[in-house]
């Protein structure tokens, strides 16, 4: 997700959080549940997929699939950064129109780098979700099957930074974590 999406996320979630109070306060007295019937819920997602079978594998291999990609970017950068060294080494030799052009040459390189070291980062991202995907998948499916018997509005992910870090206290008894942890070793 996009940093933008994730702080939408983050806003709507507090937005429900405000929400979820004002209407437990409007509910009858003894009434467990706001009175629109619905609840949040927590979870740590990242903790769950570290424990999930195959993440240790699927981790490995993209930590290996990482080094390779930041060997590549470094050997593309060393040799940037050797062109870029030369060019100012004769700088001062060149007449205008030839450290224009040479500049202008430059230029076209900078944009090729850029470009091939987007598609390395492109190449490993997808290969994190290739890996990753069947395991997110299947966590999915369990946290939106004890959200619906739960009648929970919304399954906030404590675990990611940019969403958990808004959240500054919570009740406990709403992280279902460990019971999300036990359907998936039921699963297994």
């Amino acid at each position: 997700m996009t940093v933008v999406v994730r702080r939408l996320v983050a806003g709507l979630a507090l937005c429900l959080l405000a929400g979820v109070s004002t209407g437990s306060a409007q509910a009858p007295a003894g009434a467990g549940a706001p009175s629109v019937g619905g609840r949040i819920a927590f979870i740590n997602a990242r903790a769950l997929l570290q424990g999930m079978p195959g993440y240790t594998r699927a981790e490995s291999l993209y930590t290996k699939d990482l080094a390779v990609a930041q060997a590549e970017g470094q050997r593309l950068q060393a040799a940037w950064d050797s062109t870029v060294a030369a060019y100012q080494q004769a700088q001062a030799m060149l007449t205008p129109s030839a450290r224009t052009a040479r500049e202008k040459a430059l230029g076209v390189q900078n944009d090729s780098l850029q470009a091939k070291l987007q598609g390395l980062q492109d190449r490993v991202g997808g290969r994190e979700r290739e890996l990753l995907a069947p395991m997110q998948q299947r966590l999915t499916a369990i946290i939106d099957g004890i959200r619906a018997e739960g009648n929970y509005w919304l399954v906030i992910d404590l675990g990611n930074p940019q969403i958990g870090g808004f959240i500054v206290s919570y009740d406990k008894s709403l992280d279902i974590t460990d019971r999300v942890a036990r359907r998936l070793l039921q699963s297994n």
